[in-house]
């Protein structure tokens, strides 16, 4: 019964809408880091609020969401079709439930991971790294080019096994929702916590474009998969976190965020032969690739 009670409640939501549904807790908290910043902003410079940033983030979260409300149909259709072809026939309960959420976590990393070293998925990717400051705000700061490099195709491997689509998709929506909270400067080390999950000091890491720190945290929920795969790497407090991409982007205008890279790459790859137009597209971004 247990199984069959999730599998309903999942089928009949619209699990799509799940982080508008989250949106008034994060607005929330952006308005709470927001009045704590004007306090004590000058221990934390690069996360003081400009409108500037604050309206290019706004703005580039409102052009995510309706890229992938237009995609959402087509991916939905090929969930769907994927789904017959399953291994297994997952009921859902606590062990699954569980199980799906580690398998996420997983592939989360290994699509996070993708996206800094294939110049395809980077094209996307940049756009949350292009900033220079570090707020709850930038987790808003979103491409609506995924759909077009690929992230839906890091899911297919759990809907073969045999979770149900809409589980996968509230699953990953709802580590989307958790991320938005390592988004920060104004909390520090968690203790233990550090050891387990990610945090918003590892996550700080990831956003810095100093050499120790590019391409490393790479992790969704749990930072687990970055130790066990020689990703992680610890904040050190003798080297503040310098945010923003190696070759800065001086622009607020999120038609320039959105697209640079893709126009950079394809600039690039055009007139060139086959062999050397995959490796422009599909090989290393130049240089470091990061955050």
């Amino acid at each position: 019964m247990l199984g069959a009670n999730w599998s309903n409640r999942i089928h009949h939501m619209d699990v799509q809408l799940l982080l508008l549904y989250l949106s008034p807790l994060f607005l929330a908290f952006v308005c709470w880091e927001m009045l704590y910043l004007r306090r004590h902003g000058a221990a934390f410079p690069t996360a003081t609020y400009q409108w500037r940033d604050l309206v290019a983030n706004a703005s580039l979260a409102l052009m995510h969401q309706g890229g992938d409300a237009l995609a959402a149909i087509a991916i939905a259709y090929l969930y769907d079709g994927l789904w017959g072809w399953r291994l297994l026939d997952i009921e859902l309960n606590v062990w699954s439930l569980l199980l799906l959420f580690l398998l996420q976590d997983l592939c989360y990393w290994l699509f996070h991971f993708a996206s800094h070293h294939v110049r395809w998925l980077w094209a996307s990717h940049v756009v949350h790294h292009s900033s220079e400051r570090l707020n709850l705000s930038t987790a808003f700061r979103q491409s609506l080019m995924y759909p077009v490099s690929g992230m839906w195709l890091f899911w297919i491997p759990m809907i073969l096994i045999g979770f149900p689509p809409e589980a996968v998709v509230a699953t990953v929506l709802l580590s989307l929702g958790f991320q938005f909270f390592v988004h920060t400067q104004v909390v520090g080390k968690l203790g233990w916590l550090e050891t387990i999950f990610n945090t918003p000091s590892h996550h700080r890491v990831h956003h810095a474009s100093n050499a120790k720190y590019i391409d490393r945290n790479f992790a969704g929920v749990l930072i687990i998969w970055d130790r066990l795969f020689g990703t992680f790497v610890e904040e050190d407090a003798t080297e503040p976190c310098r945010f923003g991409i190696t070759k800065p982007i001086h622009s607020f205008n999120p038609f320039t965020l959105t697209f640079h890279e893709w126009r950079d790459m394809l600039r690039e790859a055009r007139g060139l032969p086959w062999r050397e137009k995959l490796k422009v597209l599909f090989g290393k971004p130049a240089g470091p690739a990061a955050s």
